[in-house]
Order: C-alpha cells, then sequence, then structure tokens
C-alpha cells in the first residue's frame, strides 16, 4: 500500500493522500510552477511513485513519461486518516511494510494536512491527492492530477534529454480527440469503478458497473481499431496515461473488491489486454510506476466498509501475464 507519492525536484515536491481529488487553486494558478516557481536541475531530480490510488498514479506516469532520470518506485505507507489526510511514514514510527520513507522535505510532518495548513494555515477545505508543492516557497501549487500531468509534458523540457523533450503526450492534431475521449474514460471508467465499488444500494451498483462496462467495451473498440501499439498509434498520449492506472487495477483489484466482476480484462478484452501489457513489458514509465503488492493491500487493508477484516486475496495469478501467454478460455477460444 503506497501512501506517500513523492516527485522531487529541487523545487518542488508531489505528496499524496488518500481522498478525491479536489481543484485547490483555479487553472491560472497551476501554471505558477512555470511562471514564478525557480526550475528544477536534472542533476538533483528523482521520482518515486505510487501504486494506491489511480489519479496519484498519473502524475507518476506523467513524471517518468516526460524522462526524468528515473521512473517512480512505488511506496509503501500508512493508513489514511479521514480528517488529518494521509498519514506519512515517520523516522522514528513502524513502518506499515517495505519501501517506506518519510516526507524528505518535512521528515516529522506525520499527516498530508500539515503540508495544507503550511500553505494556509486558516485552510478549512478537504486534505486532497495529488499535491504538488514547492518546497522554496512552502506552498501548495496544485492538487488537481489532470493539471498537474500537463504541467510535466513541457515545462521542464530544457532540462531533458531531447529524445524526452520532443515527446508530445499531448499533440495538437490528436488534441480533440483525446479531450473528448478523456472525457468519457474520466467519468465511466476511471470513476466508474468508484462508482461502482462505493455503491449503497444495489440499484446504484447495477446502473454504474454497467455503464462502466459499458465505456470498456467502447474503449476495446477503439483500440482493436487502432494500429497500436498505443491508443492512438505509435506513440503514448495522454489517453493511455489516464487510463492505464484503472486497467492495470482491473483484474488485480477492481474485479473483486469494487465486484466489477462482468468480466476481466484478461479473458473478456483481448484488445485491452494487449495493451496494458505492452505498457507494462515495453514501456518503463508504465512499468516502473506499477507494483500489485501496493495496489492490492492500499484497497483491500483501507476500505473498511467494503472489507472490515482487511484480507487481501492471492489472485489473480499472476498479477499480469506475459505478453505471449493468455489464460486458458482465451487460449481455447484462439485454436477453434
Amino acid at each position: 500500500m503506497s501512501v506517500f507519492c513523492k516527485l522531487t525536484r529541487p523545487r518542488c515536491v508531489v505528496c499524496v493522500s488518500l481522498g478525491y481529488v479536489e481543484r485547490y487553486w483555479t487553472s491560472a494558478g497551476t501554471w505558477l510552477i512555470r511562471e514564478r516557481h525557480s526550475a528544477p536541475s536534472p542533476d538533483r531530480a528523482e521520482a518515486e511513485g505510487t501504486g494506491a490510488y489511480h489519479p496519484i498514479h498519473l502524475g507518476a506516469l506523467a513524471y517518468a513519461g516526460e524522462g526524468w532520470r528515473k521512473p517512480p518506485k512505488p511506496k509503501w505507507g500508512a493508513r489514511a486518516d479521514e480528517r488529518k489526510g494521509w498519514r506519512f511514514a515517520t523516522k522514528d514510527g513502524e513502518a506499515p511494510g517495505e519501501n517506506v520513507t518519510p516526507d524528505p522535505i518535512h521528515p516529522d510532518f506525520k499527516h498530508i494536512r500539515e503540508l495544507y495548513f503550511e500553505n494556509n494555515k486558516d485552510y478549512g477545505g478537504r486534505f486532497t491527492v495529488p499535491t504538488l508543492y514547492d518546497k522554496k516557497q512552502k506552498r501548495i501549487v496544485n492538487n488537481e492530477s489532470s493539471e498537474i500531468i500537463r504541467m510535466f509534458y513541457h515545462a521542464f523540457d530544457k532540462l531533458l534529454p531531447e529524445k524526452y523533450a520532443k515527446l508530445d503526450l499531448l499533440p495538437e492534431k490528436l488534441k480533440e480527440s483525446i479531450e473528448a475521449t478523456n472525457e468519457w474514460t474520466y467519468n465511466d471508467i476511471n470513476n466508474g469503478v468508484y462508482k461502482s465499488g462505493f455503491a449503497t444500494t444495489q440499484e446504484a451498483y447495477e446502473k454504474n458497473v454497467k455503464t462502466l462496462f459499458a465505456a470498456l467495451d467502447r474503449a476495446e473498440a477503439e483500440l482493436a481499431k487502432s494500429p497500436g501499439p498505443y491508443y492512438h498509434g505509435a506513440d503514448p498520449t495522454e489517453a493511455d496515461v489516464r487510463l492505464y492506472p484503472t486497467i492495470i487495477r482491473f483484474d488485480a483489484v477492481y474485479v473483486q473488491h469494487f465486484k466489477c466482476n462482468l468480466r476481466e480484462i484478461r479473458s473478456g478484452y483481448p484488445a485491452l489486454h494487449k495493451w496494458v501489457r505492452h505498457c507494462y513489458w515495453k514501456n518503463e514509465a508504465f512499468g516502473g510506476t506499477t507494483e500489485f503488492t501496493h495496489i492490492k493491500n492500499h484497497y483491500t487493508k483501507s476500505h473498511h466498509q467494503i472489507n472490515p477484516l482487511s484480507i487481501t486475496p492471492l489472485g489473480p495469478d499472476p498479477d499480469i501475464l506475459p505478453m505471449d501467454e493468455e489464460v486458458p478460455a482465451v487460449k481455447a477460444a484462439l485454436k477453434k
């Protein structure tokens, strides 16, 4: 279970806590990092990511995909406290698992709310994630994942090797198509698993899970038509970055934990299955930010209303299949 995600540079750190993402400042404020904040230096660039919560994973993917020195390494951390935000591991505290690190900027901070109060002592909102923090000015820059990932696209191009600086996850010729895809992907897939899993009535659950699988059918159809290996062809785009965190968690967590069990990705969606495996196995920005133990433990040990005994299922086994393997049912179908 990863509860502290930091994307560390000399001037900014991304830290995370559990909670639904809310906008902290307006879109205009997000670009303070370019206009007013000091730029990082490449020799000190470091990234560490998360396996826990998929909006957090978006930032880690964008950071790694843009070529920072190493892709984020998933980190474990401590359980969230809804009133205080995510609890950080502390240097003197008991570590809840492997790969736990305190906040490198505030090693004595115990909860994410301390970061918000440092920024604004009168803050009265929720302590949400992901949070982009400028350690020089000691202020939160942004906590909206969709805006943070776009900051990483070009704000630091001058510091990157050419092959990464020229990578464009939102090319102008595809922008309209990508943004149209983003809308239904977020509403019906990224958020759809949560709408299904946290439904409190049978009617709400059935409505949301059917919408979710209709959207998965749509993504399957679009990927089947794509020349691949990515959503829009030969190169990864924001569409891949936004879809991957949910699909990579789907069989491992959402099928059982959120009751999204009409079909699995590996047995019911051949194009999605091929796509997600290519992302994981062939692109370090995706595979290097994914840790299945963290993913499973986060969900199964955080949501007591769903899993009160915090028992973590062992399967599926393996967490993700190699590129050239299929589950038995798919193998049999391919032989026909």
